[in-house]
């Protein structure tokens, strides 16, 4: 029971930066707009959080920091491609390696440096019940915070009148223009909602689940926290299930390692990334499902004066 408790403990540990990370894609994609620069935003939300958490000494201060890098990477792929008009594919990529190489620049300084974790939550009585206690009394705060924002996002999404808005310019940006709403506008909000979840996620890296600093730590997070978008099928509730489905399997391969099962570590090392493929493959086959789901003008470029 308690290998038990320790192995749930890990895999919500793993799961809580992928979901951080997929609500505020979902946003941005609800939107009608493709960033592809999760990862960048990530790293940059993850060196950002820990240098700031080193320097205070205070990692509550560090996340609002990497919060903040996250926004602002994201509010510079929304000038190009919501300004500008650049191609959204190629900013995302863009992105993603400006903020690998970028995050490795500023974090130069940080490597192998401690910083204070944030501490778990403690309720005495609760937290000591077998099994359970530490599983849903014993959580960091930003655990609790994961499942807050995205059924605040949920709620926000399905029954109010601002995500009536956001996805309508979602589906279709030229009728949303033409009763008043400015496109523009609402997309940017929402590339800047998902930079910083994103942020927020990269700082949880640093600050609560490893905690330190190293070169490329998100590890592909950010790709796979947009395929949990389409895994969700565009729907906030079952984003829950996808990123602990994958924080499982990262976890499940650190554990197989440990117990010293016959497999190489490389191959266990790929297992998260090979069940991305596989569930991407699986969800890609019924096409209908996607086209009733996705936002209609996903990816499409919008100019007001058109």
């Amino acid at each position: 029971m308690e290998s038990l408790t320790l192995i749930t403990l890990s895999v919500i540990t793993a799961a809580t930066p992928l979901l951080f990370a997929a609500t505020g894609e979902l946003v941005t994609e609800k939107s009608g707009v493709l960033n592809l620069g999760v990862e960048g935003m990530m790293i940059m939300g993850a060196v950002t959080g820990f240098g700031v958490g080193v320097i205070t000494g205070n990692p509550f201060v560090g996340v609002l920091a990497g919060t903040a890098a996250g926004a602002a990477m994201a509010g510079l792929f929304a000038f190009l491609t919501l300004g500008l008009l650049a191609n959204q594919v190629a900013t995302g990529l863009a992105l993603t390696i400006f903020g690998i190489g970028l995050s490795a620049l500023v974090g130069k300084g940080f490597v192998g440096v401690t910083v204070n974790a944030m501490q778990r939550i403690e309720i005495p009585i609760l937290t000591d019940i077998p099994v359970l206690g530490p599983i849903l009394f014993g959580q960091d705060p930003l655990v609790y915070f994961s499942f807050i924002l995205l059924g605040a996002t949920a709620f926000v999404i399905r029954k109010t009148r601002v995500g009536l808005i956001l996805r309508a310019v979602g589906d279709n940006h030229d009728a949303a223009h033409a009763i008043g709403y400015s496109v523009v506008l609402v997309r940017s909000l929402a590339v800047l909602f998902g930079g910083a979840c994103c942020g927020l996620a990269g700082a949880y890296l640093s600050l609560v689940y490893t905690p330190l600093w190293a070169e490329n730590m998100t590890a592909g997070r950010g790709w796979i926290a947009l395929a949990l978008v389409v895994f969700a099928t565009w729907r906030p509730g079952r984003l829950i299930l996808g990123a602990y489905l994958f924080g499982g399997i990262t976890i499940l391969q650190l554990h197989a390692q440990g117990a010293g099962w016959g497999v190489p570590s490389q191959i266990m090392s790929m297992l998260p990334y090979i069940a991305t493929i596989v569930v991407l493959v699986v969800i890609s086959g019924d096409k209908a499902k996607i086209r009733l789901n996705a936002p209609a003008a996903l990816g499409k470029i919008f100019h007001p004066a058109r």
